[in-house]
């Protein structure tokens, strides 16, 4: 049984406030942002209690999705619900931003009234909820063929190498009255996100291929793999074909997973060099190879050195070395790392970065207490298991043009390099 329901910005601006059932004031709101804002550490519970009032919350686009309840409700299932929300919001305003949220008020009350009845959860299923919700979406962004700045789950690279154009990441699901019966879209993402653990010796691995999933070409090897409900596989095993009725929002098709070698050769390669000079500072030079084609680029790549187990307060200073002038390193000494920044990363480049570290103490035995390096990164076009959707077909076919846009995005789950 939910008692409210309110988003906050990231700022605590209220921008949906809806009380359901009157056990708690508007105040709630305001204890909900001073409890989270002077808690420690960068993630707060997902569950906090004040006197009999228990709250829930979630973050989705930099904005706080929060409900409170008296009773003794199961927090998952709250959780769960809070999940649902931001997708059917997403689904009908385009995309989840504050600016979005602002602009659709109105059309997002409607959805609450809809879903939730006196703090009993009603439905969150579009297919049923686009008979009664009746208020226009406000497309947070206007149409742009230029800007493709905005990752979000719809974007493209068709067969014919044409780019989607950014408004179709965030346009809303539900087309207006007057266009009703027009043009069908279909957006398909390929998303895959790689965890790498790359040690000290590194060998390039063997791959090992099978299980042919694209159709067309080499053979994709993946070790398990999880299908929607509503996908029909009688054509799977022949000829990998996966056949849907999707229903208007967002689904997740198929999910697989490779544990072992990849097919190809991990995108990142690490040379480091560790030493202390005759100043006693501390010396890390980094040599970072992108062992892609040149025709990809690596987005917002970040790397994260560990240093020694030292106290915070005795990294005093920070000098760098940088190859490019578009790169940028910072020093955190609250967790034991330097913080480098590498905007767009070419394939078949290499970068290198020197820091220096003024560290009291330092001794030669510290110098093995250097750790891993992380690396965060987007890979935009590419898939490492190299699984490809060769053709998107619509039965019986659809009066009028239909738009088909398909886009593949590796990210980096958990890449590790050990040096």
């Amino acid at each position: 049984m939910i008692s409210q329901v309110f988003i906050l910005s990231s700022k605590g601006d209220h921008l949906i406030y809806k009380d359901f059932r009157g056990e708690a004031g508007c105040d709630a709101v305001n204890k909900f942002y001073e409890m989270v804002t002077t808690l420690t550490g960068d993630q707060p519970p997902v569950v906090m209690k004040h006197k009999e009032l228990h709250y829930v919350h979630i973050r989705q686009g930099g904005l706080y999705w929060v409900a409170t309840t008296k009773a003794d409700s199961s927090p998952f299932t709250i959780i769960e619900f809070l999940n649902r929300l931001t997708a059917l919001i997403k689904d009908y305003c385009g995309c989840l931003s504050e600016k979005s949220v602002r602009m659709n008020f109105a059309l997002i009350y409607e959805v609450l009234d809809e879903v939730v009845d006196f703090g009993y959860i009603q439905t969150t299923s579009t297919d049923i909820l686009k008979n009664f919700i009746q208020t226009e979406a406000v497309s947070a962004k206007p149409l742009s063929l230029f800007d493709l700045s905005n990752v979000g789950l719809f974007g493209a690279d068709t067969q014919q190498n044409k780019v989607a154009p950014s408004v179709a990441a965030t346009r809303p699901i539900m087309s207006s009255r007057g266009e009703q019966g027009g043009k069908n879209e279909i957006f398909v993402d390929v998303i895959e996100r790689i965890s790498v653990v790359i040690g000290a010796n590194y060998r390039s691995p063997s791959p090992t291929l099978s299980f042919h999933l694209s159709g067309y070409g080499a053979a994709v090897r993946v070790d398990e793999c999880s299908f929607h409900q509503a996908v029909r596989l009688d054509e799977f095993d022949t000829y990998r074909i996966l056949k849907l009725c999707p229903s208007q929002g967002e689904q997740t098709v198929m999910q697989y997973q490779l544990c072992d070698d990849l097919p190809t050769a991990p995108p990142f390669r690490l040379f480091s060099s560790i030493e202390r000079d005759t100043g006693g500072r501390l010396l890390i030079y980094l040599k970072l190879r992108c062992d892609l084609p040149p025709k990809r680029s690596v987005l917002h790549l970040n790397n994260n050195p560990a240093l020694p187990l030292f106290s915070y307060s005795l990294f005093s200073s920070l000098s760098q070395e940088l190859s490019s002038p578009d790169q940028s390193a910072e020093l955190q000494p609250q967790n034991k790392a330097v913080h480098w920044e590498i905007p767009r990363f070419p394939g078949g480049a290499q970068l290198s970065a020197l820091f220096k570290l003024e560290v009291p103490g330092l001794s030669s035995a510290s110098l093995q207490e250097v750790g891993s390096i992380s690396l965060s990164f987007e890979l935009p076009k590419y898939t490492c298991t190299g699984l490809q959707i060769r053709f998107l077909r619509l039965s019986p076919i659809q009066p009028g043009a239909s738009q088909r846009w398909v886009r593949y995005v590796t990210h980096s789950d958990s890449y590790t390099i050990r040096i």
